[in-house]
């Protein structure tokens, strides 16, 4: 072939960030080709939107496939270089003059037949020059994938566990202050008000120092295997005899640091019961049926939920939750005045949300979680990926509290223009909303969702959770 068209052709086959062959090639929109790992880099370092390094033409693509057309040229074009190094008299084998085509696994040394044959090397693992240096260029490209896809990983806990641990004590604070106004809104409570709210507050701080000292690790994880990933980045300029002897170490070093990434940590305070709590809530207990009950499968209190967070997860990621059945039913009264307290089951529930609405919402097709829509005040449960997230709406808030399991408590003050939610179960305060907030006549309000291979029976049991708690 011809120096220069071998030059052309050999340039056709580098990519223009690198200025190396081609490792893991793919090719963008405008039809410029790259490695992998640089152009993801190249993207993540962008201040705007993603654009080519070449011609700077705005790309949208997120998800790459492998040109394996380049990948096999730039494969044929590293095996002739290869053949020709070892030619070079330099490097023959010195003691029988003969070219070195034979790769010793054991020392990572390259040999002529006649040495790969003798006393020192005739018991080690041999394989051809060529194929070795081939699998060593697939491993190294699948190892900064795999490095590199561990980063994007590391970075999204960062974010996620950063959005648990900035709010926190704000959180604890405000619980610890729900705690004291539901003391003085109920007398026969008050003589272990302070050690009940000092027992919060330091469990608070407790969990808040393991949300800093996990924020750390993550960090720390993070930076750890942005340094393998440069020295891998920079494996890819080396020679193939290079590569050969030195990649080991350098797989070894990527593939421990990979085996363990801190995760972010849920923060949530624990159930802690409130003596006397239930016994001063039933003296309010009311009794009621549901009516206007809605079925469909296109309910957006849940989705509108879930959305919040995989959001500010993933903006790329589907935010489906999997396809589900809701059922929905206001009470048949409205409340106007003086105290009404009741339970409802939620054990089975998948997703539920229960508290009261008005009624000029009920016939409305917006989102309860809409910031617009200050007339329902709902505690609301929705799985999120392997975990469940409490909200209140009005406005649209995270609780990180224990999440109740079998009967959540309403308690509706008329006088005081409040709605609070308790775990029954534990009597334990989950909500409190401030005084004035609430405005009236209200309604209660209830709604689950069951996943689509929810059987008949639990179909039809859905009707006894909705039978307020006796």
């Amino acid at each position: 072939m011809d120096s220069e068209i071998s030059e052309a052709f050999q340039k056709e086959l580098t990519c223009f960030v690198c200025l190396n062959f081609l490792l893991d090639p793919v090719t963008i929109g405008c039809g410029h080709s790259f490695c992998r790992s640089c152009i993801c880099l190249f993207w993540e370092q962008a201040f705007v939107f993603a654009s080519c390094p070449v011609c700077r033409q705005r790309s949208e693509q997120t998800n790459f496939k492998t040109n394996f057309l380049l990948k096999t040229l730039v494969s044929t074009v590293r095996k002739a270089n290869l053949r020709q190094f070892l030619k070079c008299e330099e490097h023959l084998c010195g003691a029988h003059k003969q070219t070195k085509t034979i790769f010793c696994e054991a020392d990572k040394s390259l040999l002529c037949l006649v040495c790969s044959q003798g006393q020192e090397h005739k018991t080690h693992k041999h394989c051809a020059a060529e194929k070795a240096a081939e699998e060593s260029w697939e491993k190294l490209a699948n190892q900064i994938r795999s490095l590199w896809e561990k980063i994007q990983e590391t970075e999204r806990n960062r974010k996620k566990h950063g959005r648990g641990t900035d709010p926190w004590m704000f959180y604890v604070y405000r619980h610890g202050d729900m705690i004291r106004r539901t003391y003085q809104m109920a007398p026969p409570l008050l003589p272990e008000e302070d050690y009940y709210v000092e027992s919060v507050i330091k469990e608070g701080e407790n969990i808040y120092d393991q949300l800093i000292s996990r924020q750390e690790e993550i960090i720390g994880k993070k930076r750890e295997l942005r340094e393998i990933h440069k020295e891998l980045i920079q494996m890819c300029s080396k020679l193939d005899v290079e590569l050969l002897q030195e990649l080991e170490d350098k797989l070894k070093w990527s593939e421990s640091a990979q085996l363990h990434v801190p995760q972010p940590l849920l923060p949530e305070l624990p159930a802690r019961p409130m003596s006397g709590l239930m016994d001063w809530l039933n003296l309010f207990r009311v009794n009621f049926s549901f009516s206007n009950e809605v079925s469909s499968q296109h309910i957006r209190l849940f989705d509108d939920a879930r959305r919040l967070t995989y959001e500010h997860d993933n903006p790329h990621a589907p935010s489906d939750g999997g396809t589900a059945k809701h059922f929905a039913s206001w009470g048949d009264q409205s409340f106007t005045s003086g105290k009404q307290y009741w339970e409802m089951h939620v054990d089975s529930s998948w997703d539920w949300a229960v508290g009261v609405c008005k009624d000029s919402w009920i016939r409305k097709d917006d989102s309860i979680l809409d910031e617009s829509n200050r007339d329902n005040f709902l505690l609301v449960c929705v799985k999120q990926d392997d975990h469940y997230q409490l909200w209140t709406t009005a406005p649209t808030t995270p609780l990180y509290i224990e999440r109740p399991l079998e009967r959540v408590g309403v308690f509706l003050d008329c006088d005081d223009g409040s709605v609070s939610f308790v775990d029954a179960a534990k009597h334990s305060l989950l909500w409190r909303y401030d005084d004035g907030r609430c405005t009236f006549p209200v309604r209660p309000f209830i709604c689950t969702g069951h996943s689509s291979s929810t059987g008949a029976h639990e179909e039809k049991s859905i009707e006894k959770e909705w039978i307020i708690e006796q």
